[in-house]
């Protein structure tokens, strides 16, 4: 039996649906550490599943920053546009346009690589792969590009 207890934690802090937490605190015998690697396990696999899906919905996001020295554009893409509405798809979209002009990449797969500003410990891939299972759709970021000014 799950303990409910678990089962809500588990969801508050991945933010991963209750039906793969529950899974996940089944084959971990309700240990949260456990469980969080069988996640991880999971998340692997479904996001896997997902980059054959198209993406026809997203947004355009920009940052500039408030020295008016440094601007940044992403596009971030998704299969629907009742993900691209979302307030939470939303402020990742500009926290990885504001990651984008702190970092100053030049090509998306370098981008991908880096630490993310505000969680040192993730990278921008593993975040973008956390929002795509958050949503339960393919999640990318398709273009960018940095201005500084004078440059």
């Amino acid at each position: 039996m799950i303990d409910f207890d678990k089962l809500k934690q588990l969801r508050e802090e991945t933010g991963i649906s209750y039906n793969l937490c529950k899974k996940a605190l089944e084959e971990s015998g309700d240990d949260i550490a456990k469980a969080k690697k069988v996640l991880e396990k999971i998340a692997g696999e479904k996001i896997e599943e997902k980059t054959r899906r198209a993406t026809k919905s997203g947004g355009i996001f920009s940052y500039v920053h408030h020295n008016r020295q440094v601007a940044s554009m992403v596009e971030v893409v998704c299969e629907t546009d009742f993900v691209s509405g979302n307030k939470e798809f939303q402020t990742f979209g500009y926290e990885i346009a504001m990651q984008i002009a702190s970092s100053k990449p030049k090509k998306v797969k370098e981008l991908m690589e880096q630490e993310f500003i505000k969680d040192p410990k993730k990278k921008i891939k593993d975040l973008v792969n956390e929002v795509s299972l958050k949503f339960g759709e393919k999640i990318e970021i398709s273009r960018l590009s940095v201005w500084n000014l004078g440059e």
